[in-house]
């Protein structure tokens, strides 16, 4: 019998590339999910699955994704935040406040209001995992990705001290950083690259169920680096 069966896992961008094959994961295994997304049309088949369609660039709305969660389980198991945007094309000295601002709130604000709104939870019952989608840029800046880059940098510095402030409770806290995914939407946006250098969001998949799993439970405040061939 699956270690997730009947585990509860709230999972934002879960009608993306990457948190489809999540959430199916996750079901295939007996966990129930609360599945987030700004929207998502097709969800999974399933009684243990519930869609939620919010917009987590509010803080209101992220406390309603969780408690939407609690409502309906009475605790969050794992939480696996995989939403996150991207922006590039200007220096920091073009870079208009929208662009900037947009940046901070998908990436590292709607990490802070979640966390803080999951972790009393978690902590209570002294076992949880919380599991984030970083970026190489995060730690490896490029030109004219300064936004996008300091929003992840600054979501990676959140991660590990929630591990910090969490040691020893039985609830971890890691992100994984990949390299570009190999996604329809990357395709269509850089169709002349070389894709045998991307990711597959399979590989990241696997990797956030072994990180969510007892087997992983020493791993705390990690920033993995999953870059593929780049």
């Amino acid at each position: 019998m699956s270690e997730f069966r009947d585990r509860v896992a709230l999972i934002t961008g879960a009608a993306g590339a990457l948190g489809e094959i999540v959430t199916r994961q996750f079901l295939d295994s007996g966990a129930h999910v609360v599945g987030v997304d700004i929207h998502w049309d097709e969800p999974p088949e399933s009684e243990r699955v519930l869609p939620v369609q919010l917009d987590l660039t509010d803080p209101a709305e992220c406390r309603r994704a969780v408690n939407i969660a609690l409502e309906h389980h009475r605790r969050i198991d794992m939480l696996f935040h995989l939403v996150g945007s991207y922006s590039s094309g200007a220096a920091i000295a073009e870079t208009g406040d929208d662009v900037w601002h947009r940046m901070l709130a998908l990436n590292l604000h709607s990490t802070f209001n979640l966390c803080r709104e999951v972790l009393p939870h978690m902590l209570a019952a002294r076992r949880g995992r919380i599991i984030a989608i970083g970026s190489k840029v995060g730690v490896d800046p490029v030109a004219g990705m300064g936004a996008y880059h300091v929003s992840k940098a600054a979501m990676h510095a959140l991660i590990r001290v929630i591990a910090k402030e969490c040691k020893a409770t039985g609830v971890t806290a890691n992100a994984i950083l990949p390299g570009i995914l190999d996604t329809r939407s990357n395709r269509q946006a850089m169709p002349e690259a070389d894709r045998s250098q991307w990711v597959s969001p399979g590989v990241i998949a696997q990797l956030i169920m072994y990180l969510a799993s007892e087997a992983a439970a020493d791993i705390n405040g990690a920033l993995i680096p999953v870059y593929g061939k780049a």
